[in-house]
């Protein structure tokens, strides 16, 4: 039965992504405020819906966790899901910040955006999903691990917390190094195509470099939060769809937030604090434990906290747009041949 649901659920994303792509958008265009909003809302919506359905599952005991049998553990089970989901969403806003300064470095038409944060946000699901099941097997196998996660999720709250504003030298990243020794990289764009043809010879185009290093960095954004759903639970299927459901609503909440970024002065520091005391429960678990119940309200007091302060507190706010808010902003022309800063790819 669980391996039916398993396939459900993948049927289910996959219907989700279809009808994302190749119904609503269809077509190269700008995403709006309003547009992002609204979809914002709909990933919201389907993943408490889902929560539901996580709970008529584990109370009928049609899931249940490793090594438990029976039903009756559906509360249990939908906490989790929903503290897993509120941990991944958040921590994807720090994402959000060096999304736009991808998009903004190789100045990507707002037209094509959309198609480049599919496919980058579709890739990392994958990506993720490769690192959950792994990263299940091994502290199933390894308990102590849970304190190695522990600990570098406190490193990373430290970094983040000495680290003023995000920065990205494209230049040094190796990602783009390696993709420019693999294939030769134009400098123009050619529509939407991540692939194109000049003079005869088969190139990559500023597309495809900006998606492999949207592709690399979730992969180091992932080292913080997937073992941070760990704090809450080692099941799975609920890591997996928690974290499926807040990825797929990343790429609408990029274009609701990152214009306007620079308001939510507070919010990062309230990252610092979740991932300081996700970190912590996980540290102190071998002795003190802390039930999801009391963490879900601590994690969402944190969130909270920072959105309000940001929100009463503006003096922070400056009225120019930072390289974040920049980087949304990408030149007004989406000729095909739109050309880029000179600069070598190599």
């Amino acid at each position: 039965m669980e391996v039916a649901i398993w396939i459900g659920f993948f049927a289910l994303i996959t219907f989700f992504i279809g009808l994302d792509l190749g119904v609503f958008n269809r077509n190269d265009h700008v995403v709006t405020l309003k547009e992002s909003l609204l979809w914002t809302c709909v990933w919201v919506t389907l993943a408490l819906c889902f929560n539901g359905v996580v709970y008529y599952l584990y109370e009928q005991g049609l899931m249940h966790p490793p090594g438990v049998e029976g039903g009756g553990l559906g509360k249990k089970a939908a906490i989790e899901f929903f503290t897993g989901y509120l941990i991944e969403y958040s921590l994807s806003i720090d994402n959000i910040f060096v999304m736009a300064v991808i998009i903004g470095h190789f100045r990507v038409p707002q037209s094509y955006q959309h198609r480049l944060l599919f496919w980058g946000i579709l890739g990392a699901a994958i990506l993720r999903a490769i690192m959950i099941f792994a990263g299940t097997a091994l502290i199933t196998e390894f308990k102590w691990l849970i304190y190695v996660f522990g600990a570098m999720l406190i490193f990373s709250a430290v970094k983040m917390l000495v680290t003023r504003d995000e920065t990205l030298d494209t230049d040094e990243n190796w990602f783009v190094k390696l993709v420019g020794r693999v294939i030769r990289v134009s400098k123009t764009f050619h529509g939407h195509h991540f692939f194109a043809k000049e003079n005869g010879q088969r190139v990559a185009t500023p597309m495809f470099v900006a998606l492999m290093l949207i592709e690399s960095t979730d992969v180091m954004f992932a080292i913080d939060s997937i073992p941070a759903v760990f704090s809450v639970t080692t099941d799975p299927f609920i890591v997996f769809t928690s974290n499926i459901f807040a990825i797929l609503g990343l790429r609408s909440l990029y274009f609701a937030l990152a214009g306007m970024i620079d308001k939510f002065h507070y919010l990062k520091m309230s990252l610092v604090f979740l991932l300081a005391f996700v970190g912590a429960k996980m540290l102190l678990s071998g002795v003190f434990h802390i039930p999801n119940e009391i963490s879900l309200g601590i994690i969402a007091a944190i969130l909270a906290v920072g959105v309000l302060a940001s929100l009463f507190d503006p003096s922070k706010s400056t009225d120019e747009p930072s390289s974040h808010a920049r980087g949304h902003q990408p030149p007004d022309n989406d000729d095909q041949d739109h050309e880029l800063d000179k600069k070598e790819w190599s």
